[in-house]
């Protein structure tokens, strides 16, 4: 799909992982439903699967499986080889991994608003769910046991 309109929302890259040599087709629809809502634009879409004997071989979305062709996207190519190469590093043998790089237009009505006050990003960061669930478990472990907060 030829690209309609520059990203003007926060922009983001993932890498999903799946065991065997397919992708798990079971996020296609709510992938699709994800884009259909408008709450993300999604801009280039590639897969990476990495043989048993550790092979790597990279290809597009559309090539894949007829899943995901309710999901539109842009293909930009904004994913260069390196940057592929780097994720197939991480990666275990046997596995297929989808890489999504997506606008998050979600946050389009707050971003606007920013932008009308003369405001922007200064910082902006991710934090796994794992990772707050361990801090969230230290703050109740600390938590004195009578509740009163000292």
């Amino acid at each position: 799909m030829p690209v309609t309109s520059p990203p003007t929302e926060p922009v983001e890259w993932v890498a999903i992982t799946f065991p065997g040599p397919t992708l798990g087709t079971g996020v296609a629809t709510p992938l699709g439903e994800l884009v259909e809502a408008k709450t993300v634009r999604v801009l280039d879409a590639v897969v990476v699967h990495k043989a048993a004997d550790g092979t790597v071989t990279e290809g597009e979305l559309a090539d894949e499986t007829s899943a995901f062709d309710p999901v539109e996207g842009e293909v930009l190519e904004l994913v260069s080889h390196a940057d592929l190469a780097t994720i197939a590093d991480r990666l275990a043998n046997d596995t297929t991994t989808l890489v999504l790089v997506w606008e998050n237009r979600w946050v389009a009505g707050f971003a606007d608003a920013v932008r009308a006050a003369g405001g922007s990003v200064l910082a902006h960061d991710r934090v796994s769910p794992d990772d707050v669930a361990r801090a969230l478990a230290v703050e109740v472990a600390a938590a004195p046991v009578d509740g009163s907060g000292a």
